[in-house]
């Protein structure tokens, strides 16, 4: 769709621009042939971000001067092109004819707002107007992301209990493997507390190092997906802290059985299972 519009319309939507700028007072002036378009039809025709390009409106070309960025608000904006009101007067002509859509934004009284508008609209003519408030969409995508975020530490927490499970399976095998090694060192008068943090030590390397290949993995994929999509990779420092952390923790809990139980072995029972 062809949209005319006032100048203000991403402040409005707290829509940013992809590229490049949008329609000015210089424009709105000059009656300039200049358009601005939505990004779902910038990737469709390959704009990319500074090319001198132009689009066909009804025989007439207009040089695309910025992209609009996705609108959640109003996904058909996403494939619109936005020119001024006097180039559509001029072009259009449309000379006279009353804006059929007005997008309002109030940061508070946003019901009053709504109820208020149709009143003062219908005064200036007999046809009524109808209000509608996104609450329910932003609701719902509120709604969307809140469930992905739960599945996604939920998909966290059961990694991080595989993780542990896997560590004290590795673990108690290598005691088992190193009885010898055990009985040998407990002979020669190590403690049974030498012992056991030298395994909690090894568990919690191996939690540390799967940690950060983990952290690895995952800042990939998001920043794969991220210039996938477009969006802007942002990386939470206490987020990842916090993380690393509790991976630290999983390895120290899942250590402490295979170490417990290198340091009760005996030294005379280990060289004779060895």
């Amino acid at each position: 769709p062809v949209i005319a519009t006032g100048l203000n319309l991403p402040e409005t939507m707290e829509v940013p621009l992809v590229s490049g700028r949008f329609l000015n007072d210089f424009d709105v002036a000059s009656e300039a042939r200049v358009a601005v378009i939505g990004r779902d039809l910038a990737d469709e025709y390959g704009y990319l971000p500074g090319e001198a390009r132009t689009i066909s409106l009804n025989g007439i070309d207009y040089g695309v001067v910025g992209v609009l960025d996705w609108v959640l608000l109003e996904p058909s904006m996403d494939s619109a092109v936005f020119i001024t009101f006097p180039t559509a007067e001029r072009d259009w002509d449309t000379d006279g004819q009353d804006p059929t859509r007005l997008y309002i934004r109030a940061p508070t009284n946003t019901q009053w707002v709504a109820e208020e508008v149709p009143i003062v609209v219908s005064l200036g003519g007999p046809d009524g107007a109808r209000t509608s408030i996104p609450t329910d969409l932003l609701d719902a995508q509120s709604q969307v992301d809140e469930s992905l975020n739960n599945l996604t530490k939920m998909m966290g927490g059961l990694a991080l209990i595989v993780g542990g499970v896997g560590i004290a399976n590795v673990m108690s095998i290598s005691v088992i493997q190193r009885s010898s090694e055990i009985g040998i060192r407990r002979a020669l008068g190590h403690s049974r507390s030498t012992i056991a943090v030298q395994f909690l030590f090894e568990a919690l390397t191996v939690g540390v190092l799967g940690g950060i290949l983990g952290a690895a993995v995952g800042a990939g994929v998001v920043w794969l997906t991220s210039e996938a999509r477009g969006y802007v990779m942002v990386l939470s420092v206490p987020g990842l802290a916090v993380w690393a952390l509790v991976s630290v923790g999983v390895a120290v809990v899942a250590g402490l059985y295979p170490s417990t139980k290198a340091a009760r072995l005996e030294p005379l029972e280990t060289l004779r299972l060895g």
